[in-house]
């Protein structure tokens, strides 16, 4: 086991858990958000799970998805713009629990969690199939186009998994405001997939070709 890349993991993840802690609870004025510890269960426990198996089986996919440091001044941009979202999500969803704004019945809050957990599936399932997945926007050395599988019906399915996390994460936390918040990512992420697709037309071999054949970025028949 790479000590440094296990404690770089274990960094990141405490780091996440305990900032998704603030930005909840204080708002909420109580620890007696429940939905708040229900997003934080099913967000913190399938990833920790799910580092645990890149460590011991892709470690080199691992240190790529710990690398958020994006180089592209458009993509910094595009990493600042769902921070700010983020931000405004978590913490109108822990004031809206507090003064009760809009309560959803818990039926919608449960469907919400499994939506959630069935994108974390999807999520898994395309860390499965590209082993070059990274978060930054780059052509890696010998990297070649993936197309079978969820890359044969959308071009882009770790951010259609994406999409469903993020839209199913403020109805898990029974927040509709925080919800309209997030619709915001949608432009966000289609900006970032526009300059994405760009920079691998350049750069990877048969990324051009594979356009053609799988017509679909997101959505497919929509988009």
């Amino acid at each position: 086991m790479n000590g440094k890349l296990f404690w770089s993991a274990m960094a990141k993840f405490f780091g996440g858990l305990v900032l998704v802690g603030l930005l909840l609870f204080p708002a909420a004025g109580s620890f007696g958000y429940w939905q708040g510890w229900l997003l934080m269960g099913i967000l913190f426990v399938p990833m920790f799970l799910a580092g645990l198996v890149m460590m011991a089986k892709s470690p080199e996919l691992l240190r790529r998805r710990l690398n958020a440091r994006e180089e592209q001044t458009e993509q910094k941009q595009v990493i600042l713009l769902s921070g700010l979202l983020f931000l405004a999500a978590f913490l109108l969803a822990g004031l809206n629990f507090r003064f009760r704004w809009i309560v959803m019945p818990d039926w919608c809050i449960w469907t919400a969690a499994v939506l959630f957990l069935l994108a974390y599936a999807l999520y898994a399932e395309v860390l499965r199939e590209n082993v070059w997945l990274s978060r930054t926007i780059e052509v890696q050395e010998d990297q070649q186009v993936v197309d079978t599988g969820l890359y044969g019906i959308v071009r882009h399915p770790m951010y259609s998994a994406t999409v469903l996390l993020f839209l199913s994460m403020p109805l898990v936390l029974g927040s509709p405001i925080s919800f309209l918040v997030m619709l915001g990512y949608l432009p966000v992420i289609a900006k970032r997939i526009r300059n994405e697709e760009q920079v691998l037309e350049q750069g990877l071999k048969g990324y051009a070709e594979y356009k053609k054949k799988v017509k679909y970025r997101l959505l497919p028949g929509i988009w």
